[in-house]
């Protein structure tokens, strides 16, 4: 993979090299490489290394952990979208026996579903999968620790569920499929189930002594779905890539948006933190920016995924250590210098192709009670409404070719937008969701639920 890295201002480059340079020096990192992806390719790779006079480039793996489960995820979406499953089915229509089959698939992409957070002793992480040779040894005699949709719980043996979903669905493994449904089409051919040279070995790094501990690496056979991957900046810049934008070939731009929404319940403390978790894919509101992707550890090893949709930016950080710099922390501070340094162009103004008489009608001013909303009709054929001033609801609304239109988001998503017209064919009033919005503050000539005073307005006095 050539990286242009002529693509970014000499500036932009010097300062992601140094965010870098200060992650692996302050978190005593053996190595430590980087990618950024702009506009669907990457535009910049880094490298800092103990080692003098070496440098690890996009070619070499690293252990990805957790970043695992976005590829599972991946895998679960192709077969929704097939018509072989639907996201509210319960495991146990597909995949019998668990014991855990109440749950739904949707329930276990988000980690909703109840389920323990590890697996049974000894530690899976640093003991060979072979001793977990069934799903019953990954879950345990206790699997289910919450209520089912109640609260996002992170569960790696939910995934191991979802790989083992995938399997009975397809009648393949998991590395099979995975193989021909995801790396294959997507040119991943650095990212596998084992190592292969060119790799880095995992550390652990003595918290209180510059000094190093070989950590051993294991095959976690049933829990591979949760975090088996070893793969490159270069490859996780292409799947980076993917997750923005979609590829028919693997997931369509609709339901990769999908995973990329928010579909567990935020606690407390998330809503403070400004986290939460959608299908297969962690979601953090961080230096005013939305950002999507996955991090991941496995004993010797860190990883993030990060990317910003709003600046079409991402950066994936890899590192060889147990602990010590943040991944996260850094592939946030990685998009938010390109983000900040060279700012997205936005795409030039385009009027409509067509001009439809009705559709202009319903534009403009409109009140809802005495709140104003302006409702445009945009390029891309939808509908946009949204206060005229300060914050309040907003959304796009799809055609429906009848008439009315359908919310795309926000409050009014799947909520019906009908123009309601008089008996001469002009349009009276809107109605949306059984809400009535009128040309002017509580029109009389419009049938405002309640009526309007038929004195109409008035001073003080």
């Amino acid at each position: 993979m050539t990286t242009p890295q002529e693509s970014l201002l000499p500036g932009t480059r010097r300062a992601l090299l140094h965010r870098i340079a200060v992650a692996q020096a302050e978190g005593r990192a053996p190595s430590l490489v980087a990618a950024v992806v702009r506009d669907g390719r990457a535009v910049w790779h880094g490298a800092r290394t103990s080692v003098d006079g070496h440098g690890p480039d996009e070619t070499v793996q690293y252990r990805i952990g957790s970043i695992t489960k976005t590829f599972t995820a991946v895998l679960v979406l192709r077969l929704r979208d097939e018509g072989l499953l639907d996201l509210g089915d319960p495991l146990e229509k597909h995949l019998p026996g668990t014991g855990v089959g109440e749950a739904t698939i949707a329930e276990l992409l988000a980690h909703t579903a109840g389920l323990a957070a590890e697996s049974p002793a000894p530690w899976w992480e640093r003991t060979p999968g072979s001793l977990r040779p069934e799903l019953s040894d990954v879950l345990g005699e206790q699997p289910l620790l919450h209520p089912a949709g109640r609260r996002h719980h992170y569960s790696n043996p939910g995934y191991a569920l979802l790989g083992a979903l995938v399997e009975e669905v397809r009648g393949a493994s998991w590395e099979e499929v995975l193989r021909e449904e995801i790396l294959e089409p997507l040119g991943l051919r650095r990212t596998s189930t084992q190592p292969q040279a060119p790799h880095a070995g995992g550390w652990a790094v003595h918290p209180w002594a510059d000094a190093m501990l070989p950590e051993p690496l294991e095959d976690l056979g049933r829990m591979a779905p949760a975090g088996q991957l070893w793969s490159t900046t270069g490859d996780l810049a292409r799947f980076a890539a993917f997750l923005a934008r979609g590829d028919d070939r693997v997931l369509g731009a609709r339901s990769v948006a999908e995973m990329r929404t928010p579909a567990a319940p935020a606690e407390s403390a998330d809503v403070v933190d400004g986290v939460t978790y959608g299908l297969g894919l962690q979601i953090q509101h961080r230096d005013g920016r939305l950002l999507v992707g996955h991090s991941g550890s496995l004993p010797g090893f860190l990883a993030s995924l990060t990317l910003s949709g709003a600046d079409d930016v991402a950066a994936v950080v890899l590192t060889n250590c147990t602990s010590g710099p943040l991944p996260g922390a850094v592939a946030a501070d990685l998009v938010r210098i390109v983000a900040e340094a060279e700012p997205r162009f936005p795409e030039p103004w385009r009027p409509l192709r067509e001009v439809d008489p009705a559709v202009l009608e319903l534009v403009g001013q409109w009140y809802w009670g005495t709140h104003a909303f302006g409702l445009r009709a945009t390029a891309d054929g939808l509908l946009s409404l949204a206060p005229l001033t300060g914050r309040g609801r907003r959304a796009r609304f799809r055609a429906n070719g009848d008439g009315t239109w359908t919310g795309l988001e926000g409050y009014y998503a799947g909520e019906l937008l009908r123009p309601v017209r008089r008996p001469d064919g002009s349009v009276s009033h809107l109605d949306l969701g059984s809400f009535v919005f009128t040309r002017q503050p509580y029109d009389p000539e419009a049938a405002v639920p309640g009526g309007v005073d038929a004195q109409g307005w008035r001073g003080i006095g």
